[in-house]
C-alpha cells in the first residue's frame, strides 16, 4: 500500500457517500459537484497526478453519452416524444390497456434512447392523460419510472450503466442486445402484472371515458431529420460499426444545420451527468493507485466467485449502496478475472440497471418522475412506491439471473 493510500480511501468514501445521498449535508451541493470535487481533492493530495486523471477518464463511453444527449435534445425539441406519446395512448380503452401502452411505450423509448429523457418527457404527459381521464395518477408514475429502467435493460444505450458496460467489455450493440432484449420484455410484462394486483382498485375491469385531446406541437423539418439520424444510427449498430463511433458520427450530422441554433441543442444537454462520470473516472482511477480496487477485488471475491448469481446480488446491493454507475465502476476491474467475462458484463448490466427500481432513491429515472410530479402538485411518496418496486425488482432480478444462466449462450 501506498503512504497516502488511507487518505486516498477517506477521500472515495466520502464522494461515493455523497453521491448515493445526492448532496453533502450542511452544503450546497449535488452529485456532480460532489464527484469532481472528490477527484480534484485526490489529484490535489497526489493521489494520482493530473496526467493520470486525464488517462482514467473513458473517452468511449463519455463519447457515446454526449453523442447519445445531441440525438435526445434533437428529438425532443422535434416534438417526437410528446408526438409518440399522445398517439400511443389514444389506442387505450381500459385502465389495464392504458397501463399496458404505457409501459411498453416507456420501456421501447428507454431501449433506444436514455431512459431518464423518457421519463422527463412522459410525465408531464401522463399526469395530463390521468387528469383528464379522472384517473388515480401515483400507479402510472410508477409505472412509468418502472418501465423506463426494465426498458433500458435491453441494449447499449438504454442508460448510462450500460453504456460503461459495454465499452469497459467490449460489447457490441447487437449481442447486447440479443442478450437482454428477452429480459426487458418479460420484466415489463412482470411489471405489468404486479401494478394490476398492487393497485387493484385502478385497473377494475370497465371502459375508460373518450381519450383527451392531447395538443402535441411539432417542427417537421427537425422530427424527419432527426428520424433519419436515429435511422442511420441503428443501420451502423447493425452494421457492427462501434457503438460509439457510430453515435459520434449521428449525432455530428444532426449539427450541421441552418435551422436549429446549437446553442439551443446545447442549452438541452444535462451536463451534470457528464461531469458525474469524468469524476467518478478519477476517483476509481485513484482508488486503482493506491491499491484499493485491488483490496476490494480480494474482499468481495467470495461473493462475485458464486457465479452469475452471487455477482448480480453483489452488484444489486452495491447499486443501491452507492448508486448504479459507482458500483459498474467498482467492479469493472474484477470482471476480467471471471470465468466467462462477457456473461459477467452482462449480469453487471442487467443487475445494476434492475435494481435501481427497487427504491424510489434507486436511480435518477425514479427521481426525474418523482420531481416532475411534485412540481405539478402530485405527490409521489417514498412507500407509494416501494409497494410496487420491491416485487418488481426481485421479480426481474430472478428472471434475469435465470435467462442468462439457463438461456440461449
Amino acid at each position: 500500500m501506498r503512504a497516502d493510500s488511507y487518505a486516498i480511501l477517506a477521500i472515495s468514501a466520502l464522494t461515493f457517500l455523497g453521491v448515493a445521498l445526492g448532496r453533502w449535508p450542511g452544503l450546497r451541493t449535488n452529485r456532480a459537484s460532489i464527484a469532481l470535487v472528490g477527484a480534484a481533492a485526490l489529484v490535489g493530495i497526489g493521489g494520482l497526478s493530473l496526467e493520470e486523471a486525464f488517462r482514467s477518464l473513458d473517452l468511449h463511453t463519455l463519447t457515446l453519452l454526449f453523442s447519445m444527449m445531441v440525438l435526445n435534445a434533437n428529438l425532443r425539441l422535434s416534438g417526437f416524444f410528446g408526438w409518440v406519446a399522445a398517439a400511443t395512448m389514444r389506442v387505450a380503452h381500459s385502465a389495464r390497456m392504458l397501463l399496458a401502452v404505457l409501459l411498453g411505450t416507456s420501456g421501447l423509448l428507454s431501449a433506444l434512447f436514455l431512459n431518464d429523457t423518457i421519463c422527463l418527457m412522459l410525465t408531464p404527459l401522463v399526469l395530463d392523460v390521468a387528469r383528464r381521464l379522472g384517473r388515480d395518477p401515483i400507479p402510472y408514475l410508477v409505472g412509468l419510472a418502472l418501465s423506463a429502467n426494465i426498458g433500458s435493460v435491453a441494449t447499449v444505450t438504454g442508460n448510462p450503466q450500460n453504456m460503461l458496460v459495454a465499452m469497459s467489455g467490449g460489447l457490441g450493440y447487437v449481442p447486447f442486445a440479443l442478450a437482454l432484449t428477452p429480459v426487458a420484455l418479460l420484466g415489463l410484462f412482470l411489471a405489468w402484472v404486479v401494478l394490476i394486483l398492487v393497485y387493484r382498485e385502478e385497473f377494475r375491469p370497465g371502459p375508460l371515458p373518450p381519450p383527451p385531446d392531447l395538443k402535441v406541437r411539432f417542427y417537421r423539418p427537425l422530427l424527419v431529420k432527426s428520424l433519419l439520424a436515429t435511422a442511420a444510427l441503428l443501420v451502423m449498430f447493425l452494421a457492427g460499426v462501434p457503438v460509439a463511433q457510430s453515435a459520434l458520427l449521428a449525432s455530428a450530422g444532426l449539427l450541421v444545420t441552418r435551422r436549429l441554433k446549437p446553442e439551443r441543442i446545447f442549452a438541452d444537454f444535462d451536463w451534470q451527468l457528464l461531469i458525474l462520470f469524468a469524476g467518478l473516472f478519477m476517483v476509481t482511477g485513484a482508488l486503482e493507485h493506491g491499491g484499493w480496487t485491488r483490496t476490494l477485488g480480494e474482499a468481495l471475491h467470495g461473493l462475485a466467485g458464486r457465479g452469475l448469481g452471487g455477482l448480480m446480488v453483489l452488484t444489486a446491493l452495491l447499486s443501491n449502496l452507492v448508486s448504479n454507475v459507482p458500483a459498474v465502476l467498482l467492479l469493472r476491474p474484477m470482471i476480467p478475472a471471471t470465468a466467462d467475462p462477457q456473461k459477467a458484463w452482462l449480469a453487471v448490466a442487467a443487475a445494476s440497471t434492475l435494481a435501481g427500481n427497487l427504491t424510489l432513491l434507486g436511480s435518477m429515472a425514479n427521481l426525474i418522475v418523482a420531481e416532475q410530479a411534485a412540481r405539478r402538485q402530485v405527490r409521489l411518496s417514498f412507500g407509494a412506491y416501494l409497494k410496487a418496486g420491491v416485487p418488481v425488482t426481485l421479480l426481474t432480478l430472478l428472471v434475469a439471473w435465470l435467462w442468462l444462466v439457463w438461456g440461449p449462450s
